[in-house]
């Protein structure tokens, strides 16, 4: 019962019209307090899907969350993303919570670039599951973009269930309208700020900076406001694997996520 009750209350905490929790994965936006509108990396799919069309290689990802004093509270997510001649595919799927608990969701995305600017699109198949009160599933829509308006400045944008969804009469998925931009003064230094609006509450700001301490070692920190947190992580490459780790302190407890993504070298013909 008292599992339960945790669980709950979490769920009470982050949730809009009693349902799901943030989708927004990848220890290096983690590390960077999720400010994540502007951020190219292969976990583009669950944050600014409008920067999937600048990933250049077949690339896979997998994220992990865990929360100590939150049993059942763990984040997942995988996904694979497929660059064409047509654009960038991918699918992904995320899960929160636990058997007592529980959201799944499947997505599938696809962008393409137009001259200075990156367009995406995602459909989400998303389950909610409690025990004693059974399973509810809905359908919603992503759109995003990103611009590179100077090698310097980059402005990002995205609308999350654009479709404004529900998955009951009165109950509703949130619809989130995001915007940032990102700035990089020197090669080893960048800095974004985005805000978010969620059409029922008020506005969360959130800010993240990146700093490469060695071209293939990154410290990254950030901050939320309303609701308020810090963040910190680590980060490291090779040619082709990338390992990230962040910690976040926030009012929920302290949450550790680690992740990494592995780029296939393409077929020479």
């Amino acid at each position: 019962m008292k599992r339960w009750a945790i669980i709950y209350l979490l769920h009470l905490s982050i949730m809009t019209h009693a349902q799901s929790v943030s989708t927004l994965v990848g220890a290096r936006a983690a590390g960077m307090g999720y400010t994540s509108s502007v951020l190219v990396d292969e976990t583009a799919l669950f944050n600014n899907v409008g920067a999937l069309a600048e990933n250049k290689k077949p690339a896979s990802f997998f994220t992990y969350e865990a929360r100590p004093a939150l049993p059942g509270a763990d984040r997942t997510s995988m996904g694979i993303s497929l660059p064409t001649k047509f654009g960038v595919g991918a699918i992904g799927f995320f899960r929160f919570g636990d058997d007592l608990y529980s959201e799944q969701i499947a997505s599938a995305g696809f962008g393409n670039k137009f001259g200075i600017t990156s367009l995406g699109v995602k459909v989400n198949y998303i389950q909610y599951r409690a025990e004693g009160f059974g399973t509810k599933n809905a359908v919603s829509i992503n759109f995003g973009g990103l611009a590179q308006i100077t090698p310097q400045i980059s402005v990002g944008a995205y609308i999350v269930n654009l479709n404004q969804s529900r998955i009951s009469p009165d109950e509703n998925l949130p619809t989130k309208l995001v915007t940032g931009i990102g700035f990089k003064p020197v090669d080893n230094f960048f800095i974004a700020t985005e805000l978010e609006k969620d059409l029922d509450y008020h506005v969360t700001w959130r800010t993240g900076a990146e700093y490469i301490i060695h071209k293939k070692v990154f410290a990254r920190t950030g901050f939320n406001l309303n609701p308020s947190s810090t963040h910190f992580g680590l980060g490291t490459k090779t040619s082709r694997l990338k390992i990230d780790y962040a910690i976040t302190f926030s009012a929920l407890g302290t949450a550790h996520q680690a992740s990494a993504i592995y780029q296939f070298q393409r077929n020479r013909k």
